[in-house]
C-alpha cells in the first residue's frame, strides 16, 4: 500500500478560514461593527466552518493529532457554533423575537471549555513552526477574556483589547498561509516560518 498522500495539506485554506473569523469576530469586539453586522458575519463564520471541517478530515487522514483534532473542534465551536450564537444574539437583541435578551453566563461556561481545550493541547504546538504557536497562544488569551467577559468577571472596556489581539492572530495566519504555500510552490524558503520551539 502507498503511503504518499492523495492531497497536499490543506492547512493553509484552514489558516484562512481561521483570520476570516478572527478578523470578523476582532471587528465586532473593536467597536467597529454593530448589531446590523451579526448576521453577515454568522453567514461567513458558515463558510469557514466549511474549510475547517474539511480540512480536520484531511488532517485526521494524515495522521495529524493536533491539527486535525484542532480544526475539528474549531469548525464546531469556533464557526459553526458560533454563527448559530452570533445569529441568535441578533434575532434577541433586534426584537424578532420577543422580549428574550441573551444570557452571555451560558457562552462563558462554553468557552470556558473551548479555553481549557486549546489551552491543553498548546504545548504540542511547541513543536510547530514559531508563528503557529503564537496564533495558538494569542488565542488561548482571548479566549480566557471572552470568558471572564461573558461571566462578568471583566468589564466591557476589554474588548477592544480581544479586538486587536483577534487581528493579531489573523495576520500572523495570513502570513503562515504565504509561507506555506510559497515556499512549497517555489521549493525553497521564499519567507521563514522560523523553525520551532522544540525539535
Amino acid at each position: 500500500m502507498s503511503k504518499e498522500h492523495t492531497f497536499v495539506s490543506p492547512g493553509p485554506a484552514g489558516l484562512g478560514a481561521l483570520a476570516v473569523a478572527c478578523f470578523g469576530f476582532g471587528a465586532v469586539f473593536s467597536g467597529k461593527v454593530g448589531l446590523g453586522g451579526l448576521p453577515l458575519l454568522a453567514a461567513w463564520l458558515v463558510g469557514g466552518g466549511i474549510v475547517q471541517y474539511t480540512v480536520a478530515v484531511m488532517e485526521l487522514k494524515d495522521h495529524n493529532m493536533t491539527g486535525g483534532n484542532v480544526f475539528l473542534f474549531f469548525s464546531a465551536f469556533f464557526m459553526f457554533g458560533a454563527a448559530l450564537s452570533v445569529f441568535a444574539k441578533y434575532l434577541m437583541l433586534s426584537g424578532m423575537i420577543g422580549t428574550v435578551k441573551p444570557e452571555s453566563m451560558v457562552e462563558g461556561f462554553c468557552w470556558m471549555a473551548g479555553a481549557a481545550f486549546l489551552t491543553a493541547v498548546t504545548p504540542s504546538y511547541l513543536k510547530s513552526p514559531i508563528p503557529l504557536f503564537l496564533i495558538v497562544l494569542l488565542l488561548d488569551v482571548v479566549l480566557w477574556m471572552i470568558v471572564g467577559l461573558d461571566m462578568g468577571t471583566f468589564g466591557a472596556g476589554i474588548k477592544p483589547t480581544i479586538g486587536y489581539l483577534l487581528y493579531a492572530a489573523g495576520w500572523i495566519a495570513i502570513y503562515l498561509v504565504a509561507a506555506i504555500v510559497n515556499n512549497n510552490i517555489f521549493g525553497r524558503v521564499v519567507l521563514p516560518t522560523f523553525g520551532a520551539l522544540i525539535k
